[in-house]
């Protein structure tokens, strides 16, 4: 009996953070996130001048670019894997660009993009509930997560349990986090959405953490509350940099240090209401993130070289394709195999288009072991 007594005591002297009387009054260290912000704005300029000095199509190219990692990666954190050309394609086609080599696209792909260029394209517009219903029926068009029936396009009804934050296997979970009970969403995203609209004298970087702080710790819907924490933040950068052009990706970066991102949410969503640990995470791996676009803007502007390069080289479609892809960042190595797949194709065909770019100093052949012949571009500075 006593050992029931006492776990039961430590049990209730658990609290979340939405317990706490004073929530949702965040509060953090001015000083440690001034220093951190100044740094992340000096970096964002940085970026953003330098992209405001490409031309329109290169601009297009790059936002095209960091929207396709940003949708691919925030998905990625959460386990999903989505295809990357599909959502390329998608992107393109609703952004109206002109690009080389689009595929055709599902209705889940469409609708996960539907919601990211509301989120960037829109940033002005006021948040409202019947926005945020919309893009949870984007993310989830016919239903279901996985092979559960969720309820879509509102706010849970907690009708099998609490919503929780599990690991582990069955019988030995551990609960990582509790939410709010569904019977006080609507009080407590009546205050989020009255505080996101709201005009006030808060940075938009710092606003763009504490949202996305908020929302995933109120955590409204059955699921999607990662993925739409992560729009959310994107739509106040967006804000932030007064664009809808998108020059860096915030998830692919959250993808880089998701332990990290899930460990931070954790603890502060454990904590206190002085949220400083969260907000010095997070403006750290949004430092990150635009340091990482001085690469993706060398990337683009590699492309764009060498396009202007061979705009007279004669080559075919499957061609086109197939050096898009590797100049866009072709994962794993390219070998007759997979270029035949890609192309729909055949492997004799395949060999031909890439003997063909071989002769003309294009591909080359990659020094390396192993069964499979490998070929790679052959890039030049000139």
């Amino acid at each position: 009996m006593r050992r029931i007594s006492t776990f039961v005591v430590v049990m209730r002297r658990i609290r979340y953070i939405h317990e706490l009387g004073q929530w949702p009054d965040f509060t953090w260290d001015q000083t440690v996130v001034n220093d951190l912000l100044a740094q992340t704005r000096y970096l964002q300029g940085k970026v953003l001048g330098r992209m405001e000095s490409l031309g329109f199509n290169l601009q297009a190219d790059a936002s095209l670019l960091a929207l396709t990692h940003e949708i691919v990666k925030s998905s990625e954190i959460e386990g999903e894997m989505l295809p990357q050309d599909q959502v390329r394609s998608s992107l393109a086609r609703k952004l109206g660009l002109d690009v080389a080599g689009l595929v055709a696209s599902n209705r889940n792909i469409d609708g996960i993009v539907e919601l990211m260029l509301d989120a960037t394209q829109n940033f002005k517009q006021p948040l409202t509930a019947e926005r945020l219903f919309h893009w949870h029926r984007n993310l989830f068009p016919d239903g279901f997560s996985g092979a559960y029936r969720i309820n879509t396009g509102n706010w849970r009804t907690d009708e099998t349990g609490p919503m929780q934050v599990v690991s582990g296997p069955m019988g030995k979970e551990r609960i990582h986090f509790e939410a709010p009970a569904a019977n006080r969403l609507a009080t407590e995203m009546e205050k989020f959405l009255l505080w996101f609209n709201s005009d006030s004298s808060m940075d938009l970087l710092l606003k763009s953490a504490v949202a996305h702080f908020w929302f995933i710790t109120i955590h409204p819907f059955d699921d999607g509350n990662g993925r739409i924490a992560r729009a959310l933040s994107d739509m106040l950068l967006a804000r932030s940099d007064n664009s809808t052009k998108r020059f860096y990706s915030l998830s692919a970066q959250i993808r880089k240090e998701r332990n990290e991102y899930y460990n931070h949410l954790e603890k502060s969503q454990n904590g206190d209401l002085n949220i400083t640990q969260w907000i010095s995470w997070y403006l750290t791996c949004l430092s990150h993130s635009l340091e990482s676009t001085t690469q993706e803007f060398n990337n683009v502007l590699a492309k764009a070289t060498f396009w202007e390069k061979n705009k007279t080289t004669a080559l075919n479609a499957r061609q086109k394709i197939m050096l898009n892809k590797l100049l866009d960042g072709f994962e794993g190595k390219l070998n007759t195999s997979k270029w035949a797949k890609i192309t729909k194709t055949s492997q004799d065909t395949a060999m031909r288009d890439i003997h063909a770019l071989m002769v003309l100093g294009i591909l080359e052949k990659e020094n390396a072991g192993g069964r499979s012949t490998h070929y790679t571009l052959r890039l030049t500075t000139t």
